[in-house]
């Protein structure tokens, strides 16, 4: 028999009623540095997890559509509701509207396509999944983002993975949380481990490898997955910690990437090419590449590195002119 697709093991660290900040892990990205040139506005992200809370007040404003691919509500695919919480949090990191309260998103004008593809106890058949990543190729969605997995390889969902990458969408998918903590081991979960998606581990607030996240050589970078404050059930807000926590800053901070790339370039770019533009902008940790790919996402590392140029040259360029 084969086994469910599941989110992967979360903790949830606290809850709140209200709040009213920009989350630590998208000021760690250093998303509000970019939203001087672009909020995501126009780019769709399709969210594959448990639903959505569709009346949150940060979320209400972002969802374009969606369908569910459950038995949850009778299977009816209108119903893409979310009594998990898992993707309402996703939802949230991804694209929370800048509405002066609550929470905000690291793309936060970025619209939303939420596909139902796991119940309200957080699993899913992998006909759901395979059956939402046509309906995202479908609806156009520009980047999918996938906090799930499980660990049998099935082709019919590496097949839907390659068709959707092939129409130029970016897969983005959370490594896994069955690390030891020792770089030497591999931990492969599906579909984090394929060579097509952007697979994305987890580090702590304090940059420091979470010892929960998936190691193997498929890593393609890290984002913020422990503690991160996020959108919740009812209108509330939670903490939750694990690389489904991680992987919609990538998510997120790829929208923003692909309104700057096909600004700056003038055309559309394939998915190969945004996926440059995305490792382009990390920086090293220090770690091994099997736990950290490419390093961190930092959303504004190319203008940091041309100051630091600049600032170098002008030196250089002084100390010419004392000699003349």
């Amino acid at each position: 028999m084969m086994p469910k697709v599941k989110v992967y093991p979360y903790s949830v660290i606290e809850q709140a009623e209200e709040v009213n900040e920009v989350p630590n892990g998208v000021e760690m990205i250093q998303a509000p540095k970019i939203w001087s040139q672009t909020k995501g506005k126009g780019v769709t992200v399709a969210i594959l997890d448990t639903g959505c809370d569709i009346t949150h007040p940060d979320l209400k404003d972002r969802i374009v559509g969606g369908k569910n691919f459950t038995d949850d509500d009778c299977g009816n695919p209108e119903m893409y509701i979310d009594y998990n919480g898992h993707g309402t949090h996703v939802a949230g990191t991804i694209a929370a509207s800048q509405n002066g309260s609550g929470v905000v998103g690291v793309a936060p004008e970025a619209n939303l396509l939420i596909v139902k593809v796991l119940d309200k106890n957080g699993s899913g058949e992998y006909e759901w999944i395979i059956n939402g990543i046509y309906y995202a190729i479908e609806q156009k969605a520009d980047i999918i983002s996938m906090s799930l997995g499980g660990p049998a390889d099935v082709p019919e969902l590496h097949e839907a993975i390659q068709k959707a990458v092939a129409s130029d969408i970016l897969v983005i998918c959370a490594a896994g949380n069955a690390g030891d903590g020792d770089e030497s081991t591999n931990e492969f979960d599906y579909p984090g481990a394929y060579n097509e998606v952007i697979s994305v581990g987890a580090i702590d607030l304090e940059r420091r490898s979470s010892r929960f996240s998936n190691s193997n050589n498929e890593i393609d970078l890290v984002g913020p997955g422990e503690n991160i404050l996020s959108t919740y059930l009812n209108g509330k807000y939670a903490a939750f910690s694990g690389t489904s926590m991680a992987t919609p800053h990538v998510s997120g901070a790829m929208a923003l990437i692909k309104v700057i790339a096909n600004t700056s370039f003038e055309r559309n770019m394939t998915e190969s090419e945004l996926y440059a533009q995305l490792t382009k902008r990390t920086v090293p940790l220090g770690y091994s590449q099997k736990l950290v790919g490419n390093g961190l996402i930092y959303l504004t590392v190319l203008e940091t590195l041309a100051e630091i140029f600049d600032q170098r040259f002008a030196a250089e360029l002084l100390g010419k002119e004392s000699c003349l």
